[in-house]
């Protein structure tokens, strides 16, 4: 049987898994309701996190697909992915046409000599123009210099969500038919030398509790056996070797168990506990190794450590640096946009930004662990005696109406813009800023565009420094007492600043409970109640009004915290709290600075 290997990559939301999802069901693979994004927290955010394998059989031939995360943070599984397959769905929405995201995943996809067929999805969108996302699709191309045969991709115009593909606008669809044709004619058939010596390489993870690590790669040349004894070339020159034990393929959502498996496959292979992504499985020892699968590096800092708040230990079953530990060993089996620096005190994690952090943090807290984070930082390198720091481009769609707010509060985060069109009453702008500016923005960004903005970016460079940025112009308003929160004093202190809690709620001192306009921490007393008399006043019977609490989220959480702060997370509770929980304390920290 023939095989195909293809990836799906678009910018986020753009109808990537929805697209696997209909063509699973209309090739009978998968039952209706089946979807790729089966992680809990896939399911809730609406987004791909983790790259998944399937596949299809088609007119006698098995279509392997990889869909891919379309988030900025989780690039990592992107690059990886592309070196592994022969073609890529590029999917790009009617309406909302290239993203940064549509950008960054092209250009690594043509680099690599590819040729993507171009899916122009959401075509029953109000607003969707296929002509115009069209154009804009072949001025990307351009941009990112693709070649002549590139540039002659083939375009199928498609609505994911009702399994509809055409050729042409005009043509009559029921189903995906003409996107599966167009794989089948368009994707050359993997190379399937199998007489070759094995050589294989994994560009995933994943991880069993019973067979440990686990390598999903492609069989490059040969065939791989369970039982068979092979060499492993490590990316430093090292050898290793293993013994299959278990062998598995893809089918659906599904994983297959098999006994051999042949060049141009996509495969899972058990046996190799220390088996890294980009490294080659041998047949012989002394065979070359394939061509080191590179990961961009990760862009911010921030430290793990225990909870050692005052509520630490009530609602966590894993609270201590052993736990915390194993954990995070854990996590490096799977996680390969993440490095961690082991520390006796504390971990030091790096991440692709807030969001990747985010997603690490939330699994953690719903398995049960508890910990606190410091807030998180820019990676600063030194190059040739000059500061480097990364940098990012910003896509932002906002109404008109809202866009002067936009340029001064990114121009004062030393952002530069560098492009700005108008469509209708909607102005795109781009921005390039250090990813210290972007860092805690996103949340005002909400505030200032009332909901209506979106703001996308991608990673562009590390470059020289850019000098202090002064993004934060609020300061935090800080418990001086322990206790529950009094509905009476917060509707004093709503005035003051925006309150990150509600009446009734546990306190305890150097806990923040919100933050002050005025850009200076304040000492604040939520538990005082109403002095009770029996003289009679003229304001006694009104009813207290209380503007609702912002609630602190993770990713909310990892923005508003100030570099004095720690954020406690639990499987319950997201706190902020000051480091130095006592005042005195943080007046003897703030001399010694």
């Amino acid at each position: 049987m023939e095989i195909r290997n293809i990836a799906i990559i678009a910018h986020v939301d753009h109808g990537k898994t929805t697209l696997t999802d209909a063509i699973l069901r209309q090739t009978g693979t998968t039952e209706e309701g089946v979807t790729m994004d089966s992680n809990a927290l896939e399911k809730e955010r609406g987004i791909t996190i983790y790259s998944k394998n399937t596949s299809v059989v088609y007119k006698d031939t098995k279509i392997n697909i990889v869909d891919t995360p379309g988030h900025a943070d989780f690039g990592s599984e992107v690059e990886r992915v592309l070196r592994s397959i022969d073609s890529v769905l590029l999917i790009v929405d009617a309406q909302e046409g290239p993203m940064p995201q549509t950008r960054f995943v092209l250009k690594k996809s043509l680099e690599l000599g590819l040729k993507p067929i171009v899916v122009i999805n959401k075509i029953d969108k109000p607003a969707a123009d296929p002509d115009l996302t069209q154009e804009q699709v072949f001025e990307l191309f351009l941009d990112l210099r693709a070649s002549d045969e590139q540039l002659d991709f083939k375009v199928v115009y498609a609505i994911g969500r009702d399994g509809i593909a055409k050729k042409h606008l005009d043509d009559e669809s029921k189903d995906l038919v003409p996107l599966l044709d167009t794989i089948l004619e368009k994707v050359s058939p993997a190379k399937a030398d199998v007489n070759a010596p094995l050589r294989f390489q994994p560009f995933n993870l994943a991880y069993d509790n019973f067979l440990g690590r686990l390598a999903v790669g492609r069989i490059y040349e040969g065939k791989i056996k369970t039982g068979e004894n092979l060499f492993v070339k490590k990316m430093n020159g090292e050898k290793d070797s293993g013994k299959v034990t278990k062998l598995f393929t893809f089918e659906g959502t599904k994983r297959k168990e098999v006994n051999e498996a042949f060049a141009g496959d996509i495969v899972m292979v058990a046996g190799f506990p220390k088996i890294d992504i980009g490294e080659t499985i041998c047949a012989l020892e002394n065979q070359e190794a394939l061509p080191v699968i590179k990961i961009d590096e990760p862009t911010i800092s921030l430290k793990f450590l225990v909870n050692d708040g005052p509520f630490a230990g009530r609602e966590g079953k894993f609270v201590t640096n052993k736990q915390l530990r194993e954990r995070l060993e854990k996590e490096l089996e799977v996680n390969v946009g993440l490095k961690i620096e082991f520390f006796p005190e504390c971990y030091l994690v790096y991440g692709r930004g807030e969001l990747h952090v985010a997603i690490l943090l939330e699994n953690m807290r719903r398995e049960g662990y508890e910990l606190q984070v410091s807030q998180p930082q820019v990676i600063i390198k030194e190059e040739g005696g000059k500061k480097l720091e990364p940098y990012e481009e910003a896509t932002i769609d906002v109404p008109q109406e809202y866009s002067g707010a936009v340029i001064e509060k990114l121009g004062k985060r030393k952002g530069i813009m560098t492009d700005m069109k108008k469509t209708g009453s909607q102005v795109r702008m781009l921005f390039e800023i250090p990813t210290r500016g972007l860092l805690g923005y996103r949340s005002e960004f909400t505030i200032d565009t009332r909901g209506d903005g979106i703001l996308c970016s991608r990673f562009l460079e590390f470059r020289e420094y850019a000098g202090a940025i002064s993004k934060r112009d609020v300061g935090s308003m800080v418990s001086m007492v322990g206790g529950k929160s009094a509905g009476f004093a917060l509707a004093n202190l709503q005035d003051r600043g925006v309150l990150y809690i509600g009446p009734a709620t546990e306190v305890y001192e150097g806990m923040v409970i919100g933050n002050v306009a005025k850009g200076t921490d304040m000492s604040v007393n939520p538990i005082k109640g109403k002095q009770l008399s029996n003289m009679r006043s003229s304001g006694a019977d009104e009813a207290i009004q209380l503007i609702p609490p912002m609630k602190i989220t993770l990713e909310r959480g990892l923005e508003v915290m100030a570099e004095d702060e720690y954020m406690e997370v639990t499987p319950l509770s997201v706190r902020i709290r000051k480091q130095y929980l006592k005042d005195i304390d943080r007046v003897r920290a703030s001399r010694k600075k």
